[in-house]
């Protein structure tokens, strides 16, 4: 590390590291209590453990449960880590404890994907390279030369892009004819919250469904740009208050989302706001008056920038990934994942599997529930990439039980964004024979309305 005060550019010039430090510090604590809660709920054990079979990655069919005591361990060294994260004690090797721990978890299972997790695990991979840990830690602490009160702008503004890309495409993701025209699928859940004190009532008005519908539009499409503006920002927060709130209120399983974007947002507020905030802590505000203006300046920039734009393309390549495959991407999900789509459809399947014998044609109907759980079943019963990794677990099984061609169909019916039920795939089709990939799954019948 060296010492500049000379910024070279915009990107470049010296900003105050308060608002990288209160993330570290709020990021750390929203994490320690989210993975606290799920192990207290007994979901290490539910999610990861008890499951027959897990849905994996394709490309990270080496990614296994650990057995009980070893997710159990997993996860007390991931939560040592937020801890680690948050007081700044080796925090570099803590952030990369955190993301390899955290997304080795969610790579276990399809079935347990979340968009806030996949960015919890980009944010952690960011602050990895981020010197968030140069002020007002215990690492500074134990060593004072390294301390720092200025980063280059870019430092604070690689989470904000991160925090611009979710927001943005979730709002692109939303203008769609479902979305704006049929207000779907809003019209279908709000009616159930009718059981909400004062408001409940209204949930069965079709003009609210439309407000949900539009508002939410609007608001991921600008709410970035009111947050950068400084004129803007206040009022702007106050609707991220306002919009995740209500989230978290009608639609609890959505998890930690709104949450983790509530206090992600605050990223968007100048160092004098975070210095602030950061002084109602004793130990922080004794060292405001201190002089220290050096900038923290990497070793190797320019390696580090060309890092930084293979990370930019990607993320904004693989949200748009979808282009490449036709058809109606709710319905074959090709390119869904990964793509900041939150909350856009209401999707239920129905899927009977049947296992032939290729050598006499004998036949056998699967029961779901002897392989799967609830969650696992429901989610794989419309995504066709599940189903044929269902398929070729099911055939490896009737291989165990004397099979020795063993064949696999599936009669699958969904329902999308309260349309009748249809057919889903093409019941002809051996899905034993089929692989996941990039390629077009061509056995999904067509989606026509």
């Amino acid at each position: 590390m060296m010492v500049t005060n000379h910024p070279t550019s915009f990107w470049n010039r010296p900003v105050p590291i308060a608002p990288l430090v209160s993330f570290r510090i709020t990021f750390g604590v929203l994490m320690f209590f989210s993975l606290l809660r799920f192990w207290w709920r007994g979901w290490v054990t539910t999610v990861y453990i008890e499951p027959k079979f897990h849905f994996t990655y394709t490309g990270f069919e080496w990614v296994k449960p650990l057995g009980e005591t070893g997710m159990h361990l997993l996860f007390l060294i991931i939560i040592l880590s937020t801890v680690l994260i948050t007081i700044g004690l080796f925090y570099r090797l803590s952030m990369i404890v955190f993301f390899i721990g955290f997304t080795y978890v969610e790579l276990i299972d399809i079935t347990t994907y979340l968009n806030h997790y996949y960015f919890i695990s980009l944010v952690a991979f960011i602050m990895i390279w981020l010197p968030a840990a140069a002020d007002f830690s215990v690492d500074c602490k134990r060593n004072p030369s390294s301390r720092r009160l200025l980063v280059p702008a870019w430092v604070v503004g690689s989470i904000r892009f991160q925090m611009a890309v979710v927001y943005i495409f979730a709002g692109l993701a939303k203008l769609n004819s479902d979305w704006l025209i049929h207000a779907e699928p809003m019209r279908t859940w709000l009616p159930a919250k009718s059981h909400l004190p004062i408001i409940g009532k209204l949930m069965y008005s079709e003009w609210i469904a439309y407000l949900f519908s539009w508002f939410g539009a609007v608001y991921d499409l600008c709410i970035v740009f009111f947050l950068l503006n400084k004129k803007t920002r206040k009022s702007a927060y106050v609707f991220v208050l306002i919009f995740h709130g209500a989230t978290a209120i009608f639609f609890p399983a959505i998890g930690m989302f709104p949450y983790v974007m509530i206090v992600s947002s605050l990223i968007f507020f100048s160092g004098e706001f975070h210095d602030k905030m950061l002084s109602k802590i004793p130990a922080y505000r004794n060292r405001l008056s201190e002089e220290n203006k050096a900038v923290y300046h990497y070793r190797f920039p320019e390696l580090l920038k060309v890092g930084a734009i293979v990370y930019i393309l990607i993320q904004l390549l693989v949200p748009l990934r979808f282009i490449a495959y036709p058809g109606n991407l709710f319905w074959h999900e090709q390119g869904y994942r990964f793509s900041w789509r939150v909350m856009l459809m209401e999707k239920a399947g129905t899927a009977y599997f049947t296992v032939k014998d290729k050598t006499n044609g004998s036949a056998y109907e699967v029961d779901n529930k002897s392989f799967l759980t609830p969650l696992q079943e429901k989610m794989m019963s419309t995504q066709p990439d599940m189903m044929v990794k269902y398929a070729h677990f099911l055939a490896s099984e009737y291989s165990k039980r004397g099979i020795k061609h063993p064949q696999v169909y599936a009669e699958v019916y969904v329902a999308l964004n309260g349309r009748p039920s249809r057919p889903f795939i093409d019941p002809k089709v051996d899905l034993n024979e089929q692989e996941t990939g990039w390629h077009q799954y061509k056995w999904v019948l067509p989606f026509k309305d």
